[in-house]
């Protein structure tokens, strides 16, 4: 298969009339300045697919269910509570066809791998299914589905707060004891098996989740593996870990954990100056999500220190509330710019494009993130590539589909060479809507 492209982002930079030949999944050789070929798919603008660093796919169904104001003060821990009520009807058959859908519109913005923060693991009881890990095969079967590349962070949970307080009842289907989790585990190695490139880490879920000897022996499980955690989302989880410990969520894991290229912490939105610089040193991956912190009032990420103490970051979509590569970067800038009283603020220099730097660094840090490669356009490479509609090429090309397109805004995608997107929409769209409709629809 070849596929041509008028412009096209190489590792080295932009290159005009630029074919892709594709072969068993993998860009087998690239020629530029050469014109389409006859049996060549024509594209303008193609790229790598960038890496979705955070999903809680499950929480798609809620989406724009949370926006009713309530009796009292509305925060992340008031829309946490309409999330755990949703939770009593989701069957195993739901949380397939609702993490399907959110893997299609993922795929239809440009996301060609997801990082699957995965928590929802047992029955609505709390009791375990047969199999331990059924739900991690529901998310296996849905990435097989639309073709997403998937890296399953299985979550380990086991308490409601700082100081391992018991677990709620609105916390039942997300907890494990260390010997539950590791079978846990184990299922969900068995689960992603056949999917080509499919990759595993683990999640302890946070400091309010997990005890320090629980958090040292999940790291243990998957060691070199990519291993993730929530941390310093809230100003309130802050004030808990300073009650608990003396010592502030990101500042206390620097502390007492060997943190380095493997981690990544989600949010890390509430870090004094002196967290921000000893975290980027350590070559952990910041995993911002701004639409859902934006969404849920948590607060703007230090990106001005981050990107002065030379850290790595990474986008994803977190609760889901709405999917698309482009507005991820979008909302991350903007907030730069209202918080900073500025503009182009995540360029890396005068006269970058600004698009161009953040779809970089969010390519180099969501692919460490989730344990591949950094995704390009280069022979050997996964044939995992984008195409953007017509219009501006090279970094105004970029600039453009972040900055003045709708969101996603993309033209074709394909993942290890099968094309899951055409004209902007999934191949099996339709399907998966009508699969989504009937499981949702007692839904809240």
């Amino acid at each position: 298969m070849k596929i041509h492209f008028g412009a096209a982002l190489l590792p080295e930079g932009w290159a005009r009339d630029t074919t892709l030949t594709v072969r068993d999944g993998r860009i087998a050789a690239v020629e530029t300045g050469v014109p389409a070929s006859p049996d060549a798919a024509v594209h303008a603008i193609g790229m790598p697919g960038l890496s979705n660093l955070h999903s809680h796919a499950f929480q798609r169904a809620i989406a724009g269910r949370a926006e009713r104001r309530g009796p009292g003060e509305d925060s992340f821990w008031s829309w946490r509570d309409v999330m755990y009520r949703a939770l009593g009807v989701m069957t195993p058959e739901a949380v397939e066809a609702i993490t399907a859908l959110a893997y299609v519109e993922m795929l239809e913005s440009g996301f060609t791998r997801v990082g699957e923060f995965h928590y929802l693991h047992h029955a609505p009881d709390g009791t375990s299914y047969d199999e331990p890990a059924e739900m991690a095969f529901r998310v296996a079967a849905a990435a097989a589905a639309t073709g997403i590349r998937l890296t399953l962070l299985p979550v380990f949970y086991a308490h409601a707060g700082f100081g391992g307080l018991s677990p709620t009842l609105g916390q039942r289907r997300f907890v494990s004891s260390l010997d539950g989790f590791a079978r846990l585990l184990e299922g969900s190695a068995r689960a992603i098996a056949p999917l080509d490139g499919a990759a595993l880490g683990v999640a302890p879920h946070s400091l309010r989740a997990v005890t320090p000897e629980e958090l040292a022996a999940v790291a243990a499980m998957r060691p070199g593996h990519p291993l993730h955690i929530h941390a310093a989302e809230q100003t309130r989880e802050v004030e808990d870990c300073l009650t608990w410990s003396g010592a502030r969520p990101v500042q206390w894991l620097l502390d007492h954990t060997e943190i380095d290229r493997h981690w990544c912490l989600i949010h890390a939105t509430h870090m004094l100056p002196e967290e921000t610089a000893r975290l980027a040193h350590s070559g952990a991956t910041a995993g911002l999500c701004p639409v859902t912190e934006a969404n849920l009032g948590d607060g703007v990420f230090d990106a001005e220190g981050w990107q002065v103490a030379g850290g790595t970051w990474g986008v994803g979509t977190d609760s889901n509330v709405s999917i698309a590569a482009n507005g991820e970067l979008r909302m991350l800038e903007y907030g730069q710019r209202l918080v900073r009283r500025g503009r182009n603020l995540m360029a890396s220099a005068p006269g970058r494009s600004t698009g161009h730097d953040m779809f970089g660094a969010a390519l180099t840090g969501g692919a460490r993130a989730l344990g591949e490669a950094i995704p390009a356009l280069r022979p050997g490479a996964p044939a995992d590539i984008i195409a953007l509609r017509g219009g501006p090429d090279g970094d105004e090309a970029l600039d453009g589909w972040i900055f003045a397109a709708e969101d996603r805004g993309v033209e074709a995608v394909w993942c290890a060479g099968r094309l899951v997107v055409r004209d902007g929409r999934h191949v099996a769209r339709d399907a998966v809507a009508l699969t989504y409709e009937a499981a949702t629809r007692c839904l809240l």
